[in-house]
């Protein structure tokens, strides 16, 4: 796997947009961050998990998933290394993520961004 099929799994879930964040690719629903490719050219896509979800990955799939280094990582957010994820672990990945944010916008009542607001998925 490499960035473009992490950008093109991210964006076939419902609801995500591409944006940026200080310069560098995320992934959103609602409006809300729950991928992106900040770490791309160390070979790194990024997921924000809860603690408990970061280390069933690892303990799953150590040479796959790895936490983020520093206070970020003990929050949850884990990189995939995307030349060892097979298709179906990305997407899985990225749909646990996804469904994360999806929990959160819903329990601080974000059902999502207006159509009017969305932009176009990419090709």
């Amino acid at each position: 796997m490499n960035a473009d099929d992490f950008r093109r799994l991210a964006l076939s879930l419902q609801g995500a947009e591409e944006s940026a964040h200080m310069g560098a690719p995320d992934f959103r629903v609602g409006g809300r961050i729950f991928a992106t490719l900040a770490s791309a050219r160390q070979g790194y896509g990024n997921l924000m998990l809860t603690p408990e979800q970061q280390a069933a990955f690892v303990e799953e799939l150590p040479d796959v998933f790895l936490p983020i280094a520093g206070g970020w990582g003990r929050m949850g957010a884990t990189h995939i290394r995307l030349a060892a994820a097979t298709e179906d672990v990305l997407a899985g990945a990225l749909r646990t993520a996804w469904k994360l944010r999806l929990g959160k916008n819903a329990k601080a009542g974000k059902k999502g961004v207006p159509a009017a607001k969305r932009r176009p998925k990419r090709p």
